[in-house]
């Protein structure tokens, strides 16, 4: 369900009886928002669990709390939805996505990103059996949110490429229509760049739908390979190297720029287009040192070694990378 002004409406979309707990797995700030129209909605079966971090420790704190919940609801950012969606999957009880914005497509996947499970990047959980989204909401989210989402959209183009690579290299399972689904989403972006950056409830709407069709697309694919490429090792690898700095969105989009260089892709008009849509070109522009991002760009490959990308491909050097960088403009 996507609209505005439906946020009232969640108790009716879980479709649950009217008994047993619900457990809303969300962060402070967004209780503070919409906790009353959301717990009047519930009829007080609501019972709610504060996530303050994306880690192992609140998806135990989430998997407590449910023990006899009918569902749980991720309601809020990408930590809470990711946490919320884990630990109802460890429990094998219904998930429901609620976002508060649209920063990234794990709105809808069947993906995590959890720090603490020994990998640095997004584990297998399930996708939520609904998805409501209330686009009044999500536009009053920080502007940095939305563009963050448009990077992690731009990001199936390097994604998708890196996919067909890999498919022709190791053999591995490659989907035309998942791949298909996933191009249309980063499209949106690139050809709408100018609209989107108004940021006008039309162009909210038109990035929630994009994000969770991407998502739907991990979910028909059975695996993240059509949303998440090089330009995403690069992005856990800076995750790595500089902890804390910059949305995942924003190093995904920066790293899009680069993998499209390599994949010998525009990537003049990724960087057009994030520029427009108000996202980060540049690493200074995420607190991340020139050293940092190259060094980044180096070790990214050996984030996911069983992924073959571009990465793989040229297996580059220091110089090599920091050529790649310099010549974008990333750094």
């Amino acid at each position: 369900m996507i609209g505005q002004d439906i946020i009232s409406k969640l108790g009716d979309f879980i479709e649950q009886p009217r008994t047993g707990k619900v457990v809303v797995a969300s962060g402070i700030n967004v209780q503070q928002q919409v906790r009353r129209a959301v717990a009047s909605s519930l009829g007080g079966r609501a019972l709610w669990v504060d996530v303050v971090s994306s880690d192992m420790r609140n998806v135990r704190s989430v998997m407590t709390a449910s023990e006899h919940a009918r569902c749980i609801v991720g309601l809020g950012g990408g930590k809470s939805v990711d946490v919320g969606k884990l630990a109802a999957s460890e429990l094998d009880i219904p998930f429901f996505s609620v976002p508060t914005s649209a920063s990234h497509d794990g709105i809808a996947s069947p993906f995590a990103s959890i720090r603490g499970t020994r990998k640095h990047y997004s584990v297998k959980s399930k996708p939520p059996v609904g998805i409501l989204a209330d686009v009044e909401v999500i536009a009053a989210a920080p502007p940095r949110l939305f563009s963050a989402g448009c990077g992690d959209l731009v990001a199936k183009l390097t994604a998708v490429k890196d996919w067909q690579l890999g498919h022709e290299v190791t053999g591995e399972y490659y989907g035309t229509y998942a791949a298909s689904l996933a191009m249309m989403s980063a499209n949106l972006v690139l050809e709408n760049s100018k609209r989107m950056g108004g940021r006008g409830i039309s162009a909210v709407r038109d990035l929630v739908e994009a994000l969770i069709s991407s998502g739907v697309a991990a979910g028909i694919a059975g695996t993240s390979r059509p949303c998440s490429g090089s330009e995403h090792l690069f992005s856990h690898a800076l995750e790595v190297i500089s902890p804390g700095k910059g949305l995942h969105g924003e190093k995904c989009g920066i790293g899009t720029i680069l993998s499209a260089k390599m994949q010998g892709q525009d990537w003049r008009s990724v960087r057009k287009a994030l520029k427009e849509v108000g996202a980060p070109v540049t690493a200074a522009e995420i607190g991340v040192t020139e050293d940092e991002a190259v060094k980044a760009l180096v070790e990214a490959a050996s984030i996911r070694p069983g992924r073959y990308t571009i990465l793989s491909k040229l297996g580059l050097d220091e110089k090599e990378a920091r050529d790649i960088a310099d010549e974008t403009g990333v750094i």
